[in-house]
């Protein structure tokens, strides 16, 4: 029920990754947030992270695509059930889109199941 959604990335004090996840839930009609933790799986330099909102259960999160600018990131959950594509800007290039769709259709996600965030609210 969130459009509008928002990733945060920093780096705590002690080497995790602060996550702060914003979106407006558009059935309660308000802005909602959750803040969690990544840590890297295995050395810092390789872009496989677990993500926990929850206490001790982590989540994949995988980063298999990124664009020489770091402005597009095609990001893989443990799973073919999550899938994201991160954008720095609220839109995503029509030039973009279908290129990360290949990549992700390729590993056997089935990307007519995405959600595509609608960005029509200021915070």
């Amino acid at each position: 029920n969130l459009n509008n959604t928002t990733a945060e990335y920093s780096l705590n004090k002690n080497g995790s990754i602060r996550v702060e996840n914003r979106g407006y839930n558009i059935k309660k009609e308000k802005w909602t947030k959750a803040v969690g933790k990544a840590k890297f799986v295995k050395e810092d330099d390789i872009a496989m992270l677990k993500v926990s909102f929850f206490g001790p259960f982590y989540a994949g999160y995988n980063v298999i695509a990124i664009d020489p600018n770091y402005t597009y990131a095609l990001v893989a959950g443990k799973n073919l059930k999550f899938l994201w594509i991160l954008s720095r800007d609220t839109t995503i290039p029509d030039e973009i889109k279908p290129q990360y769709l290949k990549i992700a259709e390729e590993i056997g996600y089935n990307t007519s199941n995405l959600l595509w965030v609608k960005h029509n609210k200021n915070k």
